[in-house]
């Protein structure tokens, strides 16, 4: 459930931006596809020639951020957290804390990317007609000779041609592309069930990656093309998306209706915050060997976690005499805790639980009243599912 950490890049209105290892593959392939094409267009030096290359090719990587901080900056207007956007070999992906909770959520955070690509590509035409002049804008764009090709209007020429594309892909009522996520918020709300329209998203997501695959074989078996090995790879990927989305929400019906309570560890052990460092190390961590322990107040409410490397490095340092409570890290409870009465699906959605591999339980109060771990869920699950723990 851990996710490989990306390489940060920036942070824009808070939301850290970063790039997958994968990235730089397709970053590399790019440049190297371009730079002879860009080289006969322009009639120039190797130099300028790749110059425009990279230029070009980081300002499309910069639209798929404009793509996905549409996503992320209505997800957030919507009231749901978003830590971060990662581009990798495929595209982008937008980190948000929980998925959409009415089908009207779900619809304007869906449509926001492919709106934010839009309005990309209104700003290079805009670019472009500044340069060109509105007469001669179509013989810009579409680069017929009839306008001298430069640098900035061959990069604008081609910036405009692949956002076309990508918004045409990205609009297909496939899950799990933004037209995908689209249909499903319109089954939703005709529907009343989530699950039906993700079910139906789904399997169109499958039957357009089926689609796709084969687009892929024939244009390597008639032409071989490299462009049909990549649509393969992409096919891959949506067909396995899809079908994600299908387990899960067979998994949902499965597990409908059981709790946290019914699931997690009602006498969880925790460590008062009043305990010094030194003696939650010897009597907690070591006697029980766990990396890591809930922490409460003197009423029972949860105030954090208290993570086993954080408390050696304050002991190392000469401060086991501290409280348990003054070493505690800025994130409070907040992002470790769940509802007692929340369905068993919110904890499988949580980001805090892929982390931590657990969550803990608390009542209205805030008060913990229990802990729940992977292998609980683990149990949970295989009992649903009629398989032996």
């Amino acid at each position: 459930m851990l996710r490989r950490q990306s390489i940060k890049v920036m942070d824009l209105f808070g939301i850290r931006i970063g790039v997958d290892r994968t990235w730089f593959v397709i970053l590399f392939l790019l440049i190297f596809w371009l730079s002879g094409s860009f080289r006969q267009a322009l009639h120039s030096s190797d130099g300028t020639a790749y110059l425009t290359t990279v230029v070009t090719v980081l300002v499309l990587f910069g639209s798929l951020i404009v793509h996905e901080l549409g996503h992320a900056l209505v997800a957030r207007r919507e009231g749901i957290a978003v830590e971060r956007i990662d581009l990798f070999l495929f595209g982008g992906l937008t980190q948000m804390s929980r998925d959409a909770a009415s089908p009207g959520e779900d619809f304007k955070i869906a449509a926001a990317g492919p709106l934010a690509t839009f309005g990309f590509m209104l700003v290079c035409l805009g670019v472009d007609m500044a340069i060109v002049g509105p007469h001669r804008l179509i013989h810009a764009a579409t680069l017929d000779g009839k306008v001298p090709i430069t640098p900035v209007t061959l990069s604008l020429s081609w910036l405009l041609f692949w956002n076309v594309l990508l918004l045409a892909f990205n609009l297909v009522p496939a899950f799990p592309l933004d037209g995908g996520r689209i249909a499903r918020a319109i089954v939703w709300r005709v529907t009343g069930s989530k699950r039906q329209g993700t079910r139906i998203a789904a399997k169109l997501g499958q039957g357009f990656a089926v689609l796709l695959a084969g687009v892929g074989v024939w244009l390597m078996l008639s032409y071989r093309s490299f462009t049909g090995l990549w649509l393969i790879a992409i096919a891959f990927l949506l067909y396995q998306s899809a079908r994600g989305a299908l387990m899960q929400t067979a998994l949902t019906e499965q597990i409908e209706g059981v709790t946290v309570r019914d699931v997690m560890d009602p006498q969880p052990i925790a460590i008062p915050a009043a305990t010094p460092v030194s003696d939650a190390l010897e009597n907690y961590f070591l006697r029980y060997g766990w990396s890591w322990f809930p922490v409460i107040d003197e009423h029972g409410r949860l105030l954090g976690i208290a993570q086993r490397e954080r408390l050696e490095t304050a002991s190392d340092g000469g401060e086991g005499w501290l409280t348990i409570g003054a070493v505690l890290e800025a994130d409070v409870a907040g992002s470790w805790q769940i509802g007692e009465d929340c369905p068993l699906t919110e904890v499988l959605a949580s980001e805090s639980f892929g982390k931590l591999g657990a969550v803990m339980a608390v009542d209205r109060e805030g008060v913990l009243r229990g802990v729940l771990t992977v292998d609980q869920v683990r149990r949970a699950l295989q009992s649903a599912f009629g398989t032996p723990a």
